[in-house]
Order: structure tokens, then sequence, then C-alpha cells
């Protein structure tokens, strides 16, 4: 094994051993400059980061908008409830770092709550719409850029991250406290749990969402889960892999109460073994356990001498952005301690050994040459024609013993495209090299604007998408915030409800992770 593996093995086990979300305390307004190597550069990152989502934030309103230009002059006219609620965390982290003051993030974060408490939701489940007007709150039923129709829907995961964030003003800033809670107690996670399951998978598992009128797409008309009496459209598809970024919404119904803990075994490690499903990246090995009297195939996925539970596109923030909130790697001793640090040591090689970018952190991103793309490590995900690391999309395709022959098994890969959200989001894992490694992708690439990092940017040509996106933005506060303030967000998060219902389902699991 390469040394640098060994360092990320190393950080991550030490920091999964850790008691996080246990006494954590905020920086407290004063900022975090020094102490420890690196400090001073993460305060930096984040000062500007945060320009970038004051920027694009409308101050009557509260609420973000989904993007703004790299020279912070021009918004986008939409906006979701994931960027709402990755903007209430971001002001709650750049209070505790000093970047703001406590009365202008008071003021800031009751102004969208205000806002939220107006914009129009489902009665039915209290969840919000996909898409708002951030200048009027207005639902949006045309789209801003090209007047296209929008079916109103409501999304599962969306809806998770903004009541996430709305769990964590109510214990961040007190002043708010029954505002936050009031509207995230109308939020009921069981409207998309169906309680039969996917196909292939006994326990029930989240649908994407729905709709309450057809869609022209496809839509499953049912009762609604939550017995509410009223006809939803529910999306064909489930959220039915486990490491997914969907997995905030499943924690959230578990802590309620309203969803089994059991859901956490309704979901795929990887897709079942043998040539039936030879569709998928790989071919999984592993064994089946039985948890809670049901029988789940822990399977895993093999790279560069590695066996990790793979993603469905191989990407960074499907695996690792509920571990912004979720203290996973303690509450999962024998899952996500060990799968943690593995995906950023899989990143690491893929972009750094196996397709020599010289950098790494594939997620999905704007599109350095236009619009947005889903980046990966096509190799680790379960998606057969993958998240591509590269402008080509390279498509690696190796060998199922047994069942077929790989027409591809050793690429070369052109033109990669990192994304610094995604980089970050490996501060807990390999703190060292994740701070490199952004470090010359601002230096070296340039990928460095008023608002912090740029979107992504392709090594080769070193072209850069010049623009910020909410989201990503976001998830760069969270991860700079937890690693300057001993991770506070997880203290505010977590309460004893959710530890007493959620761990121990989550301490059961054992994927088979090893280095």
């Amino acid at each position: 094994m390469k040394r640098w593996v060994s360092t990320v093995a190393a950080a991550g086990l030490v920091v999964a051993g850790l008691a996080v979300g246990g006494s954590a305390q905020a920086v407290g307004g004063h900022g975090n400059g020094g102490g420890r190597p690196g400090n001073e550069t993460l305060q930096r990152w984040a000062e500007d980061t945060w320009a970038s989502l004051a920027a694009m934030t409308d101050r009557a309103t509260g609420l973000p908008s989904d993007n703004v230009t790299g020279d912070l002059q021009t918004v986008g006219a939409y906006t979701s409830p994931t960027n709402i609620g990755g903007y209430l965390w971001s002001a709650v982290t750049a209070r505790d770092l000093g970047i703001i003051g406590a009365d202008e993030a008071r003021d800031r974060i009751a102004t969208t709550l205000d806002t939220l408490e107006t914009l129009e939701r489902n009665d039915a489940s209290g969840m919000y719409y996909n898409w708002y007007d951030p200048a009027t709150g207005a639902k949006l039923t045309t789209w801003p850029d090209s007047g296209d129709p929008v079916h109103p829907f409501l999304s599962t995961v969306d809806n998770g991250w903004l009541a996430s964030a709305l769990r964590i003003v109510r214990e961040a800033e007190p002043s708010l406290a029954a505002q936050a809670d009031a509207l995230y107690r109308t939020m009921d996670f069981s409207a998309f749990f169906n309680p039969e399951g996917a196909p292939a998978l006994p326990a029930g598992t989240n649908r994407g969402g729905f709709w309450e009128v057809p869609p022209p797409d496809c839509s499953v008309a049912a009762p609604m889960y939550n017995g509410s009496g009223e006809t939803a459209y529910y999306t064909c598809h489930h959220y039915d892999t486990t490491v997914s970024e969907s997995r905030i919404a499943t924690y959230l119904g578990i802590a309620n109460g309203q969803i089994p803990p059991t859901a956490l075994y309704g979901t795929h490690r990887t897709m079942p073994p043998g040539c039936d499903w030879d569709w998928q990246e790989q071919l999984p090995t592993g064994e089946y356990r039985t948890y809670d009297g049901f029988q789940v195939w822990e399977g895993v996925y093999s790279y560069a001498g590695m066996s990790f539970v793979p993603a469905w596109g191989g990407s960074m923030f499907e695996a690792l952005m509920p571990d912004l909130l979720v203290p996973e790697t303690t509450w999962g001793p024998r899952s996500w301690r060990l799968n943690h640090p593995i995906t950023v040591a899989v990143q690491e090689y893929h972009g750094l050994e196996d397709a020599g970018y010289g950098y790494w952190g594939f997620s999905p991103a704007s599109n350095p040459f236009g619009g947005y793309s889903e980046y990966g490590v096509d190799i680790t995900g379960m998606r057969s024609d993958g998240y591509f690391s590269d402008v080509e999309h390279t498509d690696i395709d190796v060998d199922h013993p047994g069942c077929s022959t790989g027409t591809n098994p050793d690429p070369e890969y052109g033109d990669g495209v990192v994304t610094p959200h995604a980089a970050f989001l490996a501060l807990p894992y390999d703190r060292e090299g994740a701070i490199d490694n952004l470090s010359r992708i601002e230096t070296d690439l340039g990928a460095y604007g008023p608002g912090g990092f740029y979107d992504a940017v392709a090594t080769g040509t070193g072209t850069i998408a010049e623009r910020y996106l909410s989201l990503d933005q976001a998830m760069v506060m969270a991860a700079i915030g937890n690693a300057l303030t001993g991770d506070t967000l997880k203290d505010y998060f977590v309460d004893r409800d959710m530890e007493r219902l959620l761990r121990p389902a989550m301490r059961q699991q054992d994927f088979g992770s090893t280095w």
C-alpha cells in the first residue's frame, strides 16, 4: 500500500475514535485563525466562502439563490429547500467563526425563518416544494431561464436538508428556537416512506418524493404513506442505496419516530451478487447478514486494494455530506468508521495515481465548459455508465468474472475535473492532504475568486467554472466550521432522542469495508 494511503487510513481511524458531537465548543464569535497548522488558511477560505453566500442571498426574504456569478454580481432566479437549509447552517457557522457578529447572524436567520413561515407548501405533509423565487418566495410554476413549465415537486432529500438546518438553528440560536422548532415539527417524513420497501429489499425505504397532481413523466399514484388520506403521485424510483446523501431524510424520520429504525436495512450496500445484476459497475464480494430479522447483502467493491461500500455515482458528496451533521463514524464503528476514510483514500488514489490529474475531489458541480455535470470516480460507483472524473467521460469497463468480459479495463483518462467542495469534505479524514490539495488548486490552477473556490476546474486545460453554487458553498462552510470548532454543527444537530433511536441501529451495521 502506498504511503499516502496509509496516512489517510491512520487519520481516519483516529478521527473516527473521537467522541464526535460530544464536547465540542463553538469559537464563540472570536474566529479561529491561530492554533493548529492550517487554521489560518481555513479561516480565510471560510471568510471568502461566506462572502459568496451573502452575495446570493436576498436581504428582504433571507432566501439564497441557487447560484451567483464569479464576480458576485448576478444571482439566479430560483432556490430550493436545500439551498435555504445550507444558508441557515452557514450563517450559524459564520457567527461561530467570528466572520459575522451575533446580531447579524440572528437577524439573517430570523428573516429566513419568517419567510419560511409564509412559503406555500404541501398541507398533508408540511413539506416544501422544490423551487421558489428567492426575491418573492413564490412557488415556481415556470422556469425563469427558459419559460418551461415547472411541475411542483416535494423532494425527500431536499426537505431533509432544510429540516436539518432547522434542528441546528433551534440549538444554535436560543432566541429563535421556538420558531425553528415549530417549523421543524410540521415536517412529516413518513409521507415519503414506503413501508413495503423497494424491489429485492424487504425493509421499507423512501421514495424520491411526490407530486400533488400527475406529472407528465413516470409516477405511482398511492394514498400518502403518512395516512393523511390525500393521494400522492410518487416517483417511480426509491432511494434504495445506502451510500447516498438521501440517507439524511431516513435519519430524520427515525429521530422523529416517524419511520422505524429498520429503514437502515432497506437500502442496497451494493446491488446483489450474480450475473442477474451484471449491469452494475463491479460484481461485489461480501456476505449476507441479518439485522432485526431482515437479511441484508453486505456487499463491497474493490479499488487499489481497498474494499468499500460504493455510492451510486462514486462521488464524494453522496458519501460524506450527511457526515457533516451526523456522527456516523462514532455511531457506526463497523460501517462508516472505515468506509468514510476509505472513500477519501479512493478519491485521492484516483486523482493522484490512477488518472494522474495531480489533484483530487470529484462530485457533481458546474461544468467548466458550461452547464452542470455529475463528476465522480466511475469504477467506484454502482451506476454502470458512471459519474465520470474527466471532460471526456472516460468509461472504465472491467471484467465481471463468470458473467462478462470488460471492454475497457485500463483506460487513459483525459482532462480531469476537480470540485473543491468535495476535497473539503475530506477534512476529518486527511486534513493535511485536503489542505495541500486545495492550496494547489487555489495557487497552481487559479480556481479562486472573491467568493472563495470557484465551483470546478478542469486540471488539464485549466478551464474554470467561474461561478458559485449555494449548495456547494454551504458544504464548504460546514466542513470548515466543523474543522475549526470541534464539530459544533454535529452538537447542534444531535439530541438525545436522535441518539436513542438512531444509534443502536447504526451500531449493528457491518459493511465489511477493509484497507
